[in-house]
């Protein structure tokens, strides 16, 4: 057992230790989800989570931390920043990108390492600090790889807010992943921040396909981040023009956001890798599948595989210029083994077409 006067010691020493290994923040909650539970459900019921048959079948464990990890009384939160561009605003940087039709957009999460393997590497770092202090504990670290329900525990931790986007908003914005450590240690709590997003609705209006369809409430199978990285099949066609060039994830309602305007310059390790903030739609599209999985290897994009990659990329270059290079490289892959990149293909060419 672990007496309460070591574990007041060991919170007041966690946000030090979490700040040595680069992370922005560290909040500790309970282990309890509250109402988030009933609003995963009802969210569920509806059916916005399109394809995403995990979100259903794991929902339990989501709402019972005791489920996944049991004994489980408190869970420390942490964020960690991925704004990788120095020296320019989150807002001009993405629109910048986003106007040139050529150019290839793809989240800015996603251009540096895989954020998945750097948040659980530190996390177990952490970890194992608050064992060479305290002694042995049960704990299981999360980064996204896991049902947990990380925004609301990082609400609850004090990081932020849930904004109308439904992302963890913060005073320094939302360009922010979020980890997790569920432990039955019984640590003191932090006080939650109170909501800062007051009567403004720029998330909704900056969505592209207004997939946030009322303040808090996301509908996935309209949302271009699930239309490009979730959805296994064709996307459905009345939206792929709204699409644009994005052709991984999209960061509209992050940009819209007036707290991203005091966003941190992020973790090195999410610099871009192979060009991939200026890379164009054609030069992407001309990767075979070895070259995808080279040049990607440690990188989150690398999950959605090549027949994905190929089909985004047709939609975003139907969404472009006709130039001669996009023409060229939409005839190129006419034949193209899969069905799915094919008909996107084709789809493309036609748009094009005079």
């Amino acid at each position: 057992m672990h007496d309460t006067d070591s574990l007041t010691r060991l919170a007041a020493d966690l946000g030090d230790w979490a700040r040595e290994l680069g992370f922005a923040r560290l909040g500790i909650a309970r282990a309890e989800v509250g109402d988030a539970a009933a609003r995963l459900a009802g969210w569920l019921a509806a059916g916005r989570h399109g394809e995403m048959d995990y979100m259903a079948r794991h929902a339990a464990l989501r709402s019972q931390p005791q489920a996944l990890l049991p004994g489980t009384l408190t869970v420390i939160s942490v964020a960690l920043d991925y704004w990788p561009e120095a020296g320019l605003s989150p807002a001009l940087a993405n629109l910048a990108n986003l106007a040139d039709q050529e150019r290839a957009y793809i989240s800015r999460y996603a251009l540096g390492r895989d954020y998945h393997k750097v948040m659980r590497r530190r996390l177990q770092k952490l970890a194992s600090r608050m064992e060479n202090a305290i002694g042995p504990f049960g704990y299981r670290v999360f980064c996204d790889s896991a049902p947990v329900l990380e925004v609301e525990f990082a609400r609850q931790a004090g990081l932020g807010w849930r904004g109308k986007h439904s992302l963890l908003l913060s005073r320094q914005g939302s360009w922010r992943f979020l980890g997790e450590i569920y432990t039955d240690l019984a640590l003191p709590t932090s006080a939650p921040e109170r909501d800062h997003c007051g009567s403004c609705t720029a998330c909704l209006a900056a969505c592209p396909t207004q997939a946030i369809i009322a303040p808090y409430q996301v509908d996935a199978r309209r949302c271009i981040s699930y239309l490009t990285i979730e959805l296994a099949g064709a996307i459905p066609e009345a939206l792929r023009p709204q699409i644009g060039n994005r052709i991984y994830g999209c960061d509209d309602c992050q940009l819209g956001c007036p707290w991203n305007r005091f966003a941190r310059l992020g973790d090195p390790e999410f610099a871009p890798r192979q060009g991939l903030d200026r890379a164009s739609l054609v030069d992407l599209f001309a990767w075979e599948a070895r070259e995808f999985e080279d040049r990607l290897a440690g990188s989150p994009i690398r999950r959605i595989g090549h027949e994905r990659w190929l089909r985004n990329l047709a939609v975003a270059l139907g969404n472009g210029p006709a130039t001669p290079a996009a023409l060229a490289a939409l005839e190129q892959r006419k034949g193209h083994a899969s069905p799915l990149v094919q008909e996107h293909v084709a789809w493309a060419l036609a748009r094009l077409a005079p």
